[in-house]
């Protein structure tokens, strides 16, 4: 019917087609723009990871251990510097290793181009 009224039947399927690849342009673009908003966060949160360990470690060079000189006959002194002891004794082994950590994620997530 529709070749006898002079009507092709190509231009719809290709009017879909078009309608379909803005669709998915549109899509693209706003899978990418939330993979950059996503990089953003992370290079941004490693670098505030960054800022609070060298907080963390000039504070505990400043305090120079207090609980080294405190009484332990008390048992809430005694736990209390057990867990001030704990706490140095581990950050001082992982953050290191943390920070190594976020600084190479920093490196990877920068801004390029």
């Amino acid at each position: 019917m529709s070749t006898l009224l002079g009507e092709t039947l190509a231009e719809p399927e290709a009017d879909s087609l078009r309608v379909i690849c803005e669709k998915l342009e549109i899509i693209n673009l706003q899978l990418a723009e939330r993979k950059a908003a996503r990089r953003r966060t992370l290079h941004w949160l490693l670098i505030a990871l960054c800022a609070v360990i060298a907080a963390v470690f000039a504070a505990l060079h400043v305090l120079r251990s207090p609980y080294l000189g405190w009484d332990y006959s008390d048992p809430e002194t005694a736990v209390a510097g057990t867990l001030l002891h704990g706490f140095e004794w581990l950050f001082v082994r992982l953050a290191p290793v943390v920070l190594i950590g976020a600084v190479i994620g920093i490196f990877l997530t920068r801004k390029r181009g």
